[in-house]
């Protein structure tokens, strides 16, 4: 039968990632092997992995490929030689794949019928719109007329875009990954027509290259196999199934308590020190990854350790890892927002992709570290991020598109893409756009040469020949902050605030450049879960800077999730929506009911949302959502959330996420969630999923918490009980405006924050009557501090508000 094995080799100067050898031989009907791979690869989307196919011949093929840049994808012509039903979707994903000439079908029951009608295996084609490598694969492949025959005629071809499906993906990846130690996408499984997966991969190249076999070769032998062999590859297939619906459970022991907070806490912080890379910040040497979830228990950790050296070292880790992001390449100086990843270990060169959800945690983790340091620079960053968010990822109806693409075709023209090359300056084109003389500046030195100073920019370029082995960056530099603004004013003999204003002034000429260059793709997918992510970044920097236009914006997105996303008649969450050709939101039919991560961001942006805000219409929305995610997710024999609603036939495992990667586990969120919300409605129920669900994953905390750094934050916060800020004032009132400042002014992550304005049918009053107590005193807003509503004296005063908080120590009204 086809058995699978995996290897990579790194290649230590490949800007865009290493170098994968692909492996394919023909072997007997054995089980599949695992191998271990060293992980040393770019993120989704740069990254690929082999099949070891190996029937009873005993025929050994290897494959090995470099990763060689070439054009995205699909065609831009008018006129098509080839249209397939992909042309009816609505993801830009799936449209990028509409003129194949592959009989592609969208996940669904006409493929799984056709499948079984006609006895032929699945090929699971998974990837998403930005991502280089999917382009690749289809432009080689996927355009091939031969290829896309032959997959037609011997395959049901389904194409999948990851972010619509993301239970799709996670099954066959963990399948993917259990038989290979690596994956990636775009990632190919081949499943028989009961969807039960046999063999799998990512990136192959179209055909032979040198005595070493293709796509096209791998497709052959697949068929062979299935002609001849059929019954040792269903079955080992059936085996791996139940090894990993087995290996995959969590669950909680009986009567088992969630593991103890300061220990794992101080575990946490152990393997992320041990980790950590002292001159740049970040936590490996390349490539380096922004990581929020751990910048966010980093400052967490120092909350409740500030008087221990630990703790002054998490803050540091977390306070130079931002501060050295926001000075390097993968912070765009011109356009604003975050990069998706770093290709070496100084944030220089990226890989040019932007995503929605980086940009959605990294503005939190940025204000975060404001409120922490309180260093005008993160505040900075923090808005820098959301101006972007808000001119190039938002929607008129107040939703946010998924992401940016890396690549797009050069100013100077032709079809051919490259990455970065929207991002990209040469030093003539600097000093074309600013070359006035600087008035007092030493040695008659010009706006460019200004410029070019601060930012490291060099005649040649300064993207050194490592990191750009297919020369798409030559001559090309990549912005980067060589000086501070001191060294850089002195450099050249004048003010500080005149080199402040001078660079302000390039950059907005060199973004109006930017303008007139062709775009990258972008992803126009509106998506629940990266929106909620979204929401809580506009709330949670808007109240932290009582900045009217961010709120604003974040109350647009709630009514958007709300409009769009929510089938009310249902009670159901959708998981995304679309731009239509005329700009207006579009959805498919039937649309895809959202999953465990739809739900668990959203809520937490509703949360961060009414505290911004405290308009309990939004309160209300997350108890009900929330309700709504125990109904349909909630494990009743083993504690914790299913990723996807259980009772989906056509989803074949039921896995719990256990890790806090690019976003954030649902678990981990849902854990946060269910505490908040314990408090603002009384119902200890929550109190206790959240025990249950942190005690399903009592074995992952203690082992490795560095897997999960947001649901360690979720045990600490179990651990120090939340305290419970309660405002007695009118809304809009400048009193309680001042006392709400003060507590916006800090960082508290073990806080809920409550307003009790005096109306009778307060949503608050009515699930707490102990509200009802409390009230403004001689007139004034007043700030109560509880812990389980035993509470400190009110107070009226901003200043004793914010010590109060600081200090802690809850003083008790005397009888």
């Amino acid at each position: 039968m086809l058995r699978l094995a995996w290897r990579r080799s790194t290649s230590t100067n490949s800007r865009v990632g290493p170098a994968r050898v692909f492996s394919a031989a023909l072997r007997g009907a054995d089980s599949p092997q695992q191998r271990s791979v060293k992980r040393s690869g770019p993120p989704p989307g740069a990254r690929s992995a082999s099949v070891l196919v190996q029937p009873a011949r005993g025929l050994s093929i290897s494959v090995s490929m470099s990763m060689a840049s070439g054009v995205e994808g699909s065609s831009s012509s008018t006129t098509h030689r080839h249209t397939n039903r992909l042309a009816k979707e609505k993801s830009p994903y799936l449209l990028q794949h509409a003129h194949n000439p592959v009989d592609w079908y969208p996940w669904g029951q006409d493929a799984f019928d056709k499948a079984k009608n006609e006895d032929k295996p699945i090929f699971l084609s998974v990837g998403y719109s930005t991502c280089h490598w999917c382009h690749v694969m289809e432009r080689e492949s996927f355009e091939d007329e031969e290829i896309g025959k032959f997959l037609s005629d011997n395959f049901v071809c389904i194409k999948v875009d990851r972010e619509e499906r993301p239970d799709v993906d996670k099954v066959y990846m963990t399948f993917v990954q259990a038989t290979s130690g690596g994956g990636g996408w775009p990632m190919s499984v081949w499943l028989a027509p009961e969807l039960r997966p046999f063999i799998g991969g990512t990136y192959f190249p179209p055909r032979d290259q040198r005595g070493r076999p293709g796509l096209k070769t791998v497709l052959s032998r697949i068929t062979e196999q299935w002609q001849n062999n059929r019954t040792a590859l269903e079955s080992s297939g059936v085996r791996i199934l139940e090894a990993l619906k087995k290996g995959t459970s969590i669950a909680a022991n009986p009567g088992e308590s969630p593991p103890l907070a300061p220990d794992v806490a101080n575990r946490c912080f152990q393997q992320l020190a041990h980790s950590y890379e002292e001159e740049y910040g970040g936590f490996r040497d390349a490539p380096k990854f922004p990581t929020p979830v751990n910048l966010m228990f980093l400052m967490t950790y120092w909350s409740v350790n500030c008087s221990t050296s630990e703790g002054d070292e998490a803050l540091q880790m977390a306070l130079h890892t931002l501060r050295m992001m926001a000075l390097g390449g993968i912070h765009d100086h011109v356009a604003q927002g975050f990069h998706r990843y770093s290709t070496d270990s100084s944030w220089h060169v990226p890989h040019f992709e932007k995503m929605l959800y980086d940009q959605a945690q990294l503005a939190v983790a940025y204000i975060t570290a404001s409120q922490v340091s309180g260093e005008q620079l993160f505040a900075d960053v923090a808005k820098d991020i959301l101006l972007y968010v808000s001119r190039d990822l938002s929607d008129k109806s107040g939703g946010f598109y998924s992401a940016e693409d890396a690549d797009s075709v050069l100013a100077s023209g032709g079809p051919q893409k490259r990455e970065g090359a929207f991002c990209v300056w040469t030093a003539s084109e600097v000093r074309d756009l600013l070359p006035d003389v600087v008035e007092g500046a030493t040695g008659a030195a010009t706006q460019a040469d200004i410029f070019m100073h601060h930012y490291g920019v060099k005649e040649q370029g300064n993207v050194a020949p490592e990191q750009d082995p297919h020369g798409e960056l030559q001559g090309q530099n990549v912005l980067i902050v060589r000086y501070s603004m001191e060294l850089t004013a002195a450099r050249f003999g004048v003010s500080v605030e005149k080199v402040n204003e001078l660079l302000a002034s390039a950059r907005a000429k060199m973004a109006e450049v930017r303008k007139s260059r062709p775009r990258p793709h972008l992803d126009t997918k509106m998506l629940a879960s990266w929106n909620g992510l979204m929401l809580s970044a506009y709330a949670r920097v808007g109240a932290v800077l009582n900045d009217k236009v961010l709120l604003e914006r974040a109350v647009q997105a709630g009514n958007f999730l709300e409009e769009h996303l929510w089938d009310a008649e249902q009670q159901t969450i959708l998981r995304s929506c679309y731009r239509g050709d005329q700009m207006e939101v579009q959805q498919i039919s039937p649309p895809i009911s959202g999953f465990l991560d739809d739900y668990a961001f959203i809520i937490c942006g509703l949360l961060d949302l009414y505290e911004a805000t405290l308009q309990t219409k939004w309160l209300q929305w997350a108890e009900e959502l929330q309700l709504r995610q125990d109904v349909m997710f909630w494990d009743d024999q083993g504690g914790g959330y299913f990723c996807s609603n259980p009772n989906d036939s056509t989803v074949l495992l039921q896995l719990k996420e256990d890790q806090d990667g690019a976003e954030p586990s649902a678990n981990s969120v849902s854990a946060s969630n269910l505490l908040r919300l314990s408090h603002y409605a009384g119902r200890q129920e929550w109190l206790q999923k959240s025990q249950q669900l942190l005690a399903a994953f009592s074995d992952r905390l203690t082992r490795v918490p560095i897997a999960l750094p947001e649901m360690v934050r979720a045990l600490m916060a179990q651990h120090h009980t939340l305290k419970q800020i309660v405002i007695c004032g009118q809304r809009d009132a400048p009193d309680t405006t001042s006392l709400l400042t003060a507590v916006n002014s800090l960082f508290l992550p073990h806080k809920v924050l409550m307003l009790v304005d005096g109306s009778a049918d307060n949503f608050l009053c009515q699930r707490l009557p102990v509200l009802s107590s409390m009230s403004q005193q001689g007139g004034a807003a007043t700030a109560y501090v509880c812990q389980d509503f035993t509470c400190s004296l009110p107070v009226t005063d901003p200043q004793e508000l914010r010590r109060l908080l600081l200090d802690g120590n809850i003083k008790m009204p005397t009888e």
